[in-house]
């Protein structure tokens, strides 16, 4: 499948056997329906888009332009074709499938160029620059944050450098567990290559499938089992990014006492400090043993106390998930039809035991907690971890849940597609705070997103999990959906910026791992201090003065 077609089927054009299909879950309709007032019987499905009815700006890259690209990288990787702008124009969040699918692109790039090796990168980038050229580097386009689109303002030439043509694993160094990566590898490639050689990576974002390593660096990434691999800034140990003229090049050194980091300055720059073509990331051999346990806990103050005493234990799970009430409640909905046994356990056996607890089972959460390595190191933690749950009132219930999460975990993000479809928002935003503040934080974003929904007059929906934890606090992953109604931008900036204020209101974050891009930028200041917001402006002014890379994401220049 080419890297256009796949392209096609993640924006849902031509998207037969793609996403989610609610069919094959008993309980998805009556759920939607009482949550969101979205009758899913009688509710018209969208058809499905057609690019004939894109309106797309006119290319503004010169002749002369082109052809030097096509001299650097050859013609078949050069295109000012409308598709393949239109597909470069944009991320996936939201707002991008609103506008696109409303014929609302008010600026695309103007050529999309695909170089073979960091040679090709670095001649594009020189010529983009003497001739006033802007530079937005594409990995595998899953952003959410606004952090790829060309600004309807500029004026220049805008090139998307699509990184999909680097994508090998260049060496291992077995010593020290370190493999250097094409920046353009995506997730199950750069998995597959390294489990063929005994390894893996342990990075497993929800993007992974679409997203890639350049990009994970960009945006400063989290993964699924990040509470033991880490996330991307701990994965990632050594970088080349080409800028004009030259080459960045920061060696993978376990640690190193030379000034401020300038490995820091690159993960989560989005772009703007040059275009990334290779990371070293730190690897790990494949785990002799990997299991994911389910688990309940009475409350939500239950579990995220749990979750908090196995951070602070001796317990180093690779996962520590639990979803609050509404989470659970939608997960339970949503699961596929039982039969015999599974149901009776399910349905009838495990309802029952909980309920002798003196439990209510509108208030139970629902925990994934993962354990990998020898048997001996995994049976282990298990024991630790089991003691913590019982401690703390809760119950496990085996790994066949667990197996069921491990098979879904890329699945959620068709979810939104399909709400789309019928008319409705699904989105996510999320965050990180201290132990201290976080159940504050969860209750803060509750009742500012109810009273989103009653200012624009509908039915809402939110519900949350905790997703990864650190000794000194936790991420909290909140994802929300309602029915449009007549201005869906509108209302959807109406609930996002809520959530993104209560966030900062109450000391979190304004992003955990998606980034800033342009959709969090206004709450930067808030996140960072204003004077935070003029150092990271210096940086980016005396890095790149000519606004060449990526210009006003992150901060607005």
């Amino acid at each position: 499948m080419t890297d256009t077609v796949k392209h096609m089927k993640w924006w849902g054009w031509g998207n037969e056997g793609v996403g989610f299909h609610h069919e094959d879950k008993p309980g998805f309709a009556p759920f939607v329906e009482k949550a969101v007032g979205l009758d899913l019987g009688s509710a018209t499905r969208a058809s499905e888009p057609s690019f004939e009815d894109v309106d797309v700006p006119a290319s503004r890259a010169s002749e002369g332009f082109v052809r030097e690209l096509t001299a650097i990288v050859g013609g078949e990787h050069v295109t000012t074709d409308d598709m393949v702008r239109v597909i470069h124009t944009y991320g996936k969040g939201l707002r991008d499938l609103v506008r696109i699918r409303g014929n609302q692109i008010l600026r695309s790039p103007d050529v999309v160029v695909y170089p073979a090796d960091e040679a090709q990168v670095q001649r594009v980038v020189d010529a983009a620059v003497a001739v006033d050229a802007v530079i937005i580097p594409f990995g595998g386009g899953s952003n959410i944050a606004g952090s790829l689109e060309p600004l309807p303002a500029e004026t220049r030439t805008v090139v998307s450098l699509d990184l999909g043509r680097l994508r090998e694993v260049v060496d291992i160094d077995a010593d020290s567990g370190l493999a250097r990566v094409q920046a353009g590898a995506q997730g199950p490639d750069l998995e597959a290559q390294l489990n063929a050689k005994g390894w893996t990576i342990g990075h497993f974002p929800d993007s992974f499938t679409h997203s890639t390593v350049g990009g994970w660096v960009a945006t400063r990434s989290t993964g699924m089992q990040s509470d033991k691999y880490g996330d991307i800034a701990d994965i990632a140990r050594g970088l080349r990014v080409v800028r004009p003229g030259d080459v960045l090049v920061l060696r993978p050194l376990p640690s190193t006492s030379s000034g401020p980091s300038v490995r820091e300055m690159i993960l989560g720059s989005e772009g703007r400090l040059g275009v990334i073509t290779e990371v070293t990331v730190q690897v790990h051999r494949i785990p002799e043993k990997r299991n994911i346990y389910a688990y309940f806990f009475p409350t939500w103050e239950a579990g995220v106390a749990a979750m908090q005493a196995i951070s602070e234990s001796d317990a180093s799970p690779s996962i520590t998930r639990i979803s609050d009430a509404r989470e659970t409640a939608f997960t339970l909905a949503t699961s596929k039809k039982r039969s015999g046994f599974s149901k009776f356990t399910a349905e009838t056996a495990l309802p029952k035991i909980m309920s002798s607890k003196g439990w209510d089972l509108d208030t139970i959460c629902l925990s994934f907690i993962g354990y990998e390595g020898g048997v001996a190191h995994a049976k282990h933690q298990k024991k630790l971890v089991d003691a913590i749950v019982k401690k703390h009132g809760g119950m496990g219930v085996g790994e066949g849940p667990g197996l069921l999460y491990d098979q879904k975990k890329f699945d959620t993000p068709y979810l939104r597609d399909f709400l789309l479809d019928m008319g409705a928002a699904g989105d996510v935003s999320e965050t990180a705070a201290p132990w201290s503040r976080l159940n504050q934080v969860h209750d803060a974003v509750y009742e500012a997103a109810h009273k989103a929904y009653a200012e624009i007059g509908v039915t809402g929906w939110i519900m949350s999990h905790l997703s990864h934890s650190y000794h000194s606090g936790a991420c909290l992953y909140f994802t929300f959906a309602f029915v449009f109604q007549d201005d869906p931008l509108t209302e959807y900036d109406t609930v996002k910026s809520a959530i993104q204020q209560a966030f900062v209101d109450n000391h979190a974050t304004i992003s955990h791992h998606h980034g800033v891009g342009r959709e969090h930028s206004a709450w930067l200041e808030q996140d960072i201090s204003p004077e935070g917001v003029k150092v990271m402006t210096a940086l980016f002014e005396g890095a790149d003065p000519g606004a060449h890379f990526n210009p006003n994401k992150v901060v607005a220049d």
